[in-house]
């Protein structure tokens, strides 16, 4: 299983960001895929998740009206769309599944929201 996360930078404030994780080593279309951030010195937290086909999403509080998950099962590929950042959306963003027990992690993309 990999993940492959893209698409981070330094935007200021208002900006936007599209994130996106190419995955491969499993049947992409046949699992949920979720978005998690860690911000400088906190934990790790869920933003963000999208059912196998699409049709299911959810997100953290923080974070509805302003950002939006998909997919293109096609190219096994999920993405984040980011708008209105914010200086507390800095954090390292991370594409993750769950297959079985284990959870797959990609190596991370970083998002800097500042001035």
């Amino acid at each position: 299983v990999q993940l492959v996360e893209s698409g981070g930078g330094l935007v200021q404030p208002g900006g936007t960001l599209r994130l996106s994780c190419v995955a491969s080593g499993f049947t992409f279309s046949d699992y949920g895929m979720y978005w998690y951030r860690q911000p400088p010195g906190k934990e790790r937290e869920l933003v963000a998740r999208i059912s196998s086909a699409g049709g299911s999403t959810n997100y953290a509080d923080s974070v509805k009206g302003r950002f939006t998950i998909s997919r293109e099962n096609a190219k096994n590929t999920v993405y984040l769309q980011m708008t209105s950042l914010k200086s507390a959306d800095t954090a390292v963003y991370y594409c993750n599944v769950a297959l079985g027990r284990s959870r797959y992690w990609g190596q991370g993309t970083q998002v800097t929201v500042s001035s």
